[in-house]
């Protein structure tokens, strides 16, 4: 799962050059334990990892251009999602 993880934060990196690695990574870790977490909670039988990375993929695709923008209201992420320490790769 570590290849796919990083795999994804360098598509993510790709389509928006303004986020860290780090903050990139994160945001990869949060969507993927996010949408699984989600899953489990709302009864659905898991589909492997597989399955999570192609939506995770999807959201990257569809979003990741904006995720920077994106302020953590959650106080569970919001420290997560800081830019006051982060440095470009």
């Amino acid at each position: 799962m570590e290849k796919k993880i990083e795999q994804l934060t360098a598509e993510l990196l790709a389509k928006n050059p303004q986020m860290s690695v780090g903050r990139a990574r994160v945001w990869v870790e949060l969507l993927w334990s996010d949408f699984e977490a989600t899953a489990a909670k709302a009864g659905y039988d898991y589909r492997g990892a597989d399955y999570t990375e192609n939506l995770v993929r999807q959201l990257i695709t569809s979003y990741g251009d904006q995720l920077h923008a994106f302020s953590g209201r959650n106080p569970k992420y919001a420290h997560l999602l800081d830019a006051s320490d982060d440095m470009l790769q």
